[in-house]
């Protein structure tokens, strides 16, 4: 359904070393910049999915979606816990509750929730059996 997913960042060498850190945990590569017309882009490639982050082409700051978060599949609790450490030691700020099981609807997952530097909220994401 989708072909990337793209985020605004306001410090975009910031925002590079907080997903260069927290997606190398989930295994993908150092972001690949790419300059357009004055605006910096890096963009991330795992599993055929594309990742980027991007200044703003209008000129003005970057801003967050209110109520919007974008996930990231991992592939256990471990790596969770990883993604959200490797968050925190870059830039990153905790939202929610620390990583951990949420259940509803007849739901059961492994959850981690950081901003971004540019505020953006993101998460990683395991289900879990009973």
């Amino acid at each position: 359904m989708y072909s990337h997913v793209m985020l605004g960042a306001t410090d975009i060498e910031a925002s590079r070393e907080f997903y260069d850190a927290t997606l190398g945990v989930l295994g993908a590569k150092p972001g690949l910049k790419h300059v357009m017309k004055g605006v910096t882009r890096y963009m991330y490639f795992l599993d055929g999915m594309t990742f980027l982050i991007s200044e703003p082409l209008d000129g003005n700051p970057a801003s967050h979606g209110n109520g919007a978060t974008l996930g990231f599949k991992a592939k256990d609790t471990e790596t969770i816990d990883a993604w959200h450490a490797a968050g925190i030691e870059n830039g990153g700020v905790t939202c929610e509750d620390p990583p951990g099981v949420r259940e509803g609807g007849g739901i059961k997952a492994y959850l981690g929730y950081l901003r971004d530097p540019s505020g953006n909220k993101v998460c990683t994401m395991i289900h879990l059996k009973d």
